[in-house]
């Protein structure tokens, strides 16, 4: 076959030997295996992750993050690839739902364990003054911290007790008028001494 024979043939979705490579379409059992088999991993996804509780998905710091996108990611692999088995994928979401509960469990139980896992969260804004050195340590610039005053409903950055860079990346804001006695930032670096 000639080159030019090959090239016409790879446009058109067959490959060098003329059989079709199954870019557009590869056959109804492998439509049916997608739908059975993502119908089962579905269900047991759901079953996984009733089992392992509300914290399994939580965003509550990057790691739970990265748990949530493994899930999804073994799925769609569970789905689409015809070298994973079902069973190899429901222990794939067994174990990465056990870790995590493991990791959780570790991380409530030892408190040393947690500064391993998570970060710790940031002071950004205190007392109506940006924590310049903050800012730039966590690459946060005071344009996005206006953004999380304005998306709480505050107008008036005098008015924003406190921002905080929580765990999980988000920006948590406190107006002034809802500080009370500052426990909230409990155990936060950078919150004056005299607002404790």
């Amino acid at each position: 076959m000639s080159a030019g024979s090959v090239a016409v043939l790879s446009a058109r979705g067959w490959d060098h030997r003329g059989e079709e490579d199954g870019m557009w379409w590869d056959s109804w059992s492998d439509v049916g295996r997608v739908a059975a088999v993502g119908a089962a991993a579905y269900v047991s996804l759901v079953v996984v992750l009733r089992l392992s509780g509300k914290r399994t998905l939580a965003k509550l710091n990057a790691f739970d993050l990265v748990v949530t996108v493994a899930l999804g990611s073994t799925l769609a692999t569970i789905l689409l690839s015809s070298d994973v088995s079902w069973v190899e994928g429901v222990v794939a979401l067994v174990l990465l739902a056990g870790l995590q509960a493991l990791v959780a469990w570790t991380t409530v139980r030892v408190p040393r364990a947690r500064s391993l896992v998570t970060s710790r969260p940031t002071l950004l804004w205190c007392d109506g003054s940006p924590v310049e050195a903050a800012l730039t340590s966590q690459r946060v610039a005071l344009d996005e911290v206006r953004q999380a005053a304005r998306a709480s409903g505050s107008g008036d950055m005098s008015q924003v007790a406190a921002v905080v860079l929580e765990s999980d990346g988000t920006l948590s804001m406190i107006p002034r008028s809802q500080i009370w006695d500052w426990s909230a930032l409990e155990g936060i670096a950078g919150v004056p001494a005299a607002e404790r």
